[in-house]
């Protein structure tokens, strides 16, 4: 802002002519006192810039009324500048020294005056860019500290969810999450045909349930007034409370939520697919038990049958020593009858090695089936 408004101060009225006449040609607000007491009074209805104030007053002198100007809040920030007929350098200090910002020495040309009114113009300038910068510097660093904060706790949830392995568990979380950012939700998640419902107190409204199901297939983002409705495949969030104050906040807030949303939505797929796993799993153990069952009984079966089969043979190849030799039997007789018992039984052998051959794939099988199970 440039320089408009200036208080001059003098107790004698010709001085404060002069200083109106010098600065008639400027567009400037000028306003004038002739006493301390009375500069301060006007100090409170005028807030001028810049004061030009005399020195050597009666009753309170120039430094006092500079002090009392400094040491106020209100009016701590206006610019001083001295206006004397003594110039020494110890009254010089003694005006930096109570805070003036400028000292001018009567008689002074008009030019100096204006040039000195110039440079403190340039300085309010800058003051006021300063002062700007330092507050939008401020600002950031706020927003900067914010952000950081909130990225801190977006961080906390990640790694907190990827240790859930339920449902309902992952559910509060998200909650508990978006309740450190002072937000309250509703929330459905969709399993299959299954539609589960929680918030942050009691629960979900019908007019909710009915947002839910009506937005579900709308869109990611929907936003009307005060609050944000974020739609995933299997989860739908709405916020009650979104920040309307301050756009800047509003926005980051929105990106958080839609992030940890995408998140938990990954996480959710996650324990949905690791549930589909185990059941699988549980589901192929069932087989291979039954299977097991199954090779079990056979394997029996078949040892039984060979058993058997080997008494059978036995009992056979015994009978026929017993009687051949006394049937009267020629030795041709004999020998044809031997030759084909002997091939009987080791046709009957080879099949017994055939069953060796089954039991070995069929146990290989089961091996391989307990691989898969196991992982």
């Amino acid at each position: 802002m440039a320089l408009q408004r200036i208080l001059a101060v003098d107790d004698e009225p010709f001085n404060l002519e002069i200083i109106e006449e010098i600065l008639e040609d400027l567009d400037l607000q000028l306003v004038t006192a002739e006493s301390g007491p009375e500069c301060l009074e006007v100090l409170e209805s005028f807030s001028p810039q810049v004061v030009l104030l005399d020195v050597s007053m009666p009753g309170m002198d120039g430094y006092e009324v500079c002090r009392q100007i400094k040491a106020n809040p209100v009016t701590k920030d206006i610019v001083v500048m001295f206006v004397s007929a003594r110039g020494s350098v110890e009254e010089r200090m003694e005006g930096y020294s109570v805070g003036a910002e400028d000292y001018i020495v009567k008689p002074f040309a008009h030019g100096e005056l204006k040039s000195k009114l110039s440079n403190l113009g340039q300085i309010l300038l800058e003051k006021e860019s300063l002062e700007q910068q330092v507050e939008d510097a401020t600002s950031t660093a706020f927003s900067a500290m914010a952000t950081s904060s909130e990225m801190g706790q977006i961080v906390n949830y990640i790694e907190q969810i990827g240790q859930i392995d339920d449902v309902s568990e992952l559910a509060q979380a998200l909650i508990s999450c978006l309740s450190s950012f002072g937000l309250n939700c509703n929330m459905e998640l969709r399993i299959d045909d299954d539609r589960q419902h929680f918030a942050s107190s009691g629960l979900c409204s019908p007019i909710v349930l009915e947002l839910f199901e009506i937005l579900k297939s709308k869109g990611r983002l929907h936003e009307f007034q005060n609050r944000i409705l974020v739609n995933y495949e299997n989860l739908s969030l709405l916020i009650l409370n979104m920040p309307e104050d301050d756009e800047e906040k509003h926005g980051r807030i929105r990106d958080h939520i839609c992030f940890i949303v995408s998140v938990t939505e990954q996480q959710l797929l996650s324990i949905l697919t690791r549930r589909e796993l185990q059941e699988q799993q549980q589901n192929l153990s069932e087989v291979i038990s039954m299977v097991h069952s199954k090779f079990t009984g056979l394997m029996s079966l078949l040892d039984d049958n060979r058993k058997h089969n080997e008494e059978v043979f036995r009992s056979l190849q015994e009978q026929f020593e017993n009687r051949i030799p006394t049937m009267g039997l020629d030795e041709d007789q004999e020998v044809f009858i031997f030759t084909n018992v002997d091939e009987a039984i080791q046709n009957s052998v080879a099949r017994e090695e055939s069953i060796t051959r089954v039991r070995t794939a069929f146990a290989e099988i089961e091996a391989d089936l307990s691989l898969i199970n196991k992982k």
